[in-house]
């Protein structure tokens, strides 16, 4: 199969975050006339397989490449290391070849993951998904670390600035009438912080800055070099990469929000991976040597990851006890901590918010997610099986594209010229060759079959289409889909695990805060 698609990269979504824009909520770019070069188009390598055709990769926001490229070794993928800069608020854009001026197709923009500390648009093609979908899809970026979450809680830096464009804000009403949430949500407590000012003082300190008074604290960053910040930022380690309420983005903790059902009430589809902590995040966070197994001591300390502000430790006792038991096999161990961390990180979260949204009376769609890409399984351990991210593989069609991941198969590149109505100027028209022999059938079928709901889902609200297995809405009976080798409307994802968490455990604080203020009295 041949699909002609028109892409448009490194297009500007704002001014450039830099001088007098940095730590600043963004402004709109400045337009240009006549014809704007939207190829940028790479030197030629000898091997296509390890070439991006995306310039924009080379303007990544300014992040840490070392850990980017520990990603990249854990998810066995080969690719050039992209530069990164402060200039990065650019996206790209891919689009079927329109029939006619009168074509309209429903817009899907990504906007990536990473823990608001990794990521771009690099890692994305949305060649695949446009074409078979007949969508547009655009992938943008957005500045990360200090210079997207940098916060002094105050008017000199209110922080939140990569998150400006986000559903949950009020600034973004009416611009989306759909949603969807991979392996995240709202929910997830890792990600805000209530209180954090110590936490910006702290990697002011370490920056050599005046911490006497936060607009001293925001002029000695503002002053910082382009290389100074990139050195804080991988000093710092995910310090400043948290969203706080900062009464623009957020007008309110996220928990009153969702209590008081004031999100934007559009079709909402939300889902997890079998097993969202099974090696990109047990890699890197994970004790040593803990694939072969592990005990109860050395993985205690991961439970900070869950919640950077415990109410009491004895709750991840609580919890710990659960999923851990009084098991001494460090097997055992090893796979209760695995299953503990990505339900408490990844799968509770999105249940709330499915939660949330169903009771307010938004179509809910929510999935499990269970068949690994092959190309990646067989690198990893055999007790891995669907980890955090590898839906993403088939949500994009990797199997049916091949950029500058080193995906093989034969790409040929044609140049040409399109006018527009508002401009004209240079685009790539990518034809892809899918390689039959890298990729099995089963994950080309499966792929086909996740964009088919996704693409449903952008053009209706609803992931329901022929021949595809219907999904079920979540509503009171907890439907779910189980996405794998074959589909499966189930119940209850994690239910005993979820009861537990979200109900013993409440109950027996309750209890034991009764108990403590009877012995008081």
């Amino acid at each position: 199969m041949q699909t002609l698609i028109h892409t448009y990269l490194s297009v500007p979504f704002a001014k450039p975050p830099v001088g007098s824009l940095r730590l600043a909520p963004p402004e709109a770019p400045v337009g240009w006339e006549g014809m704007r070069d939207a190829t940028q188009q790479p030197p030629v390598y000898e091997s296509l397989a390890l070439q991006s055709f995306q310039p924009s990769m080379y303007f990544r926001c300014l992040q840490d490449k070392d850990f980017l490229a520990l990603l990249m070794k854990n998810i066995s993928i080969e690719m050039e290391m992209p530069e990164t800069s402060e200039d990065c608020l650019y996206l790209n854009v891919y689009t079927p070849a329109k029939p006619s001026e009168d074509s309209q197709f429903p817009v899907m923009v990504w906007i990536h993951g990473g823990g608001f500390f990794s990521g771009g648009v690099s890692l994305f093609d949305g060649s695949a998904l446009a074409a078979y979908e007949n969508v547009v899809v655009v992938v943008i970026q957005y500045r990360l670390g200090i210079l997207g979450f940098f916060s002094t809680e105050d008017e000199y830096a209110p922080g939140n600035f990569g998150l400006l464009d986000q559903l949950l804000s009020p600034l973004s009403a009416g611009l989306f009438h759909r949603a969807i949430a991979q392996s995240g949500t709202a929910r997830i407590k890792a990600l805000f912080h209530s209180n954090p000012l110590p936490r910006t003082q702290a990697v002011a300190n370490m920056s050599g800055c005046d911490i006497t008074s936060t607009k001293k604290i925001v002029e000695c960053m503002m002053q910082k070099t382009e290389e100074e910040m990139l050195s804080i930022q991988q000093q710092s380690k995910g310090l400043g990469s948290t969203v706080t309420v900062d009464g623009a983005f957020l007008t309110k903790p996220i928990d009153e929000i969702f209590q008081n059902h004031e999100f934007h009430k559009v079709p909402f589809m939300t889902g997890v991976t079998s097993q969202e902590f099974g090696w990109l995040f047990s890699s890197h966070y994970g004790p040593e040597g803990w694939v072969e197994g592990t005990d109860r001591e050395e993985v205690m300390p991961t439970l900070t990851l869950l919640n950077p502000q415990p109410a009491d430790p004895w709750i991840n006792d609580l919890i710990a006890d659960e999923y851990l038991g009084s098991s001494r096999d460090r097997e055992a161990i090893r796979d209760g901590w695995v299953e503990m961390m990505g339900d408490m990180m990844f799968v509770f979260p999105a249940i709330e918010t499915a939660n949330f949204y169903r009771d307010a009376g938004v179509p809910v769609y929510l999935y499990e997610f269970r068949q690994p890409p092959e190309v990646l399984q067989k690198k990893r351990p055999s007790l891995v099986t669907c980890d955090h991210a590898d839906d993403i593989f088939f949500v994009f069609g990797m199997c049916f594209v091949d950029g500058h991941f080193k995906f093989t198969g034969e790409i040929k590149l044609l140049i040409l010229s399109l006018k527009t109505k508002c401009f004209q100027q240079w685009v790539y028209i990518l034809i892809y060759f899918p390689s039959t022999e890298e990729f099995p059938e089963k994950d080309k079928k499966l792929s086909r079959t996740v964009m088919s709901y996704f693409g449903n889902f952008a053009w209706t609200g609803s992931p329901n289409g022929e021949n595809l297995v219907p999904w079920a809405q979540y509503g009171k009976e907890a439907a779910y889909l189980e996405i794998g080798t074959e589909q499966r409307v189930n119940y209850h994802l994690k239910g005993h695990r979820y009861t537990f968490v979200t109900k013993t455990v409440q109950e027996k604080i309750r209890a034991r805060q009764e108990q403590k203020e009877h012995g008081e009295l």
